[in-house]
């Protein structure tokens, strides 16, 4: 699913942000890096920040237009580091992941639109935006760095890819039925009485109590039958050291 989404980086002034958001992609599994007019690309620099994802940047497609860089995307996110006063529909990072990964699990393409490092995204972009998301941070310092701001979509994103890739869950396990948990009971009074673990006149107590240990416990039909099966084989080996 993380193949059909685009980190899109537009007008990045310093190529070292280049390098570390193409780090930071790589870290979270995310494969597509989009330039648009960055002032500097390529650069020995970013491929030194990138350390070691440099077959991002080998890889990014660099445009001059923002209308190239959303060709035959469904959805389009825009990050921002301030609640803007236009009325765009905003999400936090999980909910932003969460819908972007519905989108791409339908075949749609989605983008991820990241602005420069000072003044971020311009209205005329934003107005390609169908959301925008913010990352809460401490309302006296909420400026990420560019590499940050994508690192924390990224965690959202990879984190929601890896639950929708967990495997189903197994069927509801039954718990026994009252009848073989009371045969099972009965089992375990005369197994105690046969190894001489407990005392006829004394034993209703411990039996209460380990009563109380099972019905807590609720074991299914299949651990009935292995708690029994140790039972009778204590009672066997009882048996044999009589003889």
């Amino acid at each position: 699913m993380l193949s059909r989404i685009r980190i899109v980086l537009i007008g990045t002034t310093h190529p070292g942000n280049i390098g570390a958001v193409a780090r930071a992609m790589k870290n979270m599994c995310l494969q597509r890096l989009v330039l648009v007019a960055p002032k500097i690309f390529p650069s020995a620099e970013a491929t030194a920040r990138a350390s070691g994802a440099d077959d991002l940047l080998a890889s990014a497609r660099v445009g001059d237009s923002l209308d190239q860089a959303l060709e035959g995307c469904s959805l389009v996110v825009g990050s921002s580091a301030r609640l803007r006063s236009i009325g765009w529909p905003q999400v936090d990072p999980r909910r932003c992941a969460a819908r972007l990964l519905d989108e791409v699990s339908g075949g749609g393409e989605v983008a991820v639109l990241f602005g420069r490092e000072s003044s971020g995204l311009s209205n005329s972009e934003l107005d390609r935006c169908h959301y925008l998301v913010h990352i809460p941070a401490n309302p006296d310092y909420s400026s990420l760095n560019l590499s940050q701001a994508v690192q924390v979509i990224g965690y959202e994103l990879h984190m929601a890819a890896l639950e929708r890739m967990e495997p189903a869950e197994s069927p509801v396990r039954q718990p026994a039925p009252a009848e073989a948990l009371e045969g099972f009971f009965h089992h375990l009074q005369q197994a105690m009485l046969d190894i001489r673990f407990a005392d006829p006149q004394q034993s209703d107590k411990l039996q209460r109590r380990l009563r109380r240990l099972f019905m807590r416990a609720r074991p299914d039909q299949e651990e009935i039958n292995i708690l029994r099966g140790i039972l009778s084989a204590a009672q066997g080996r009882k048996s044999m050291r009589r003889q």
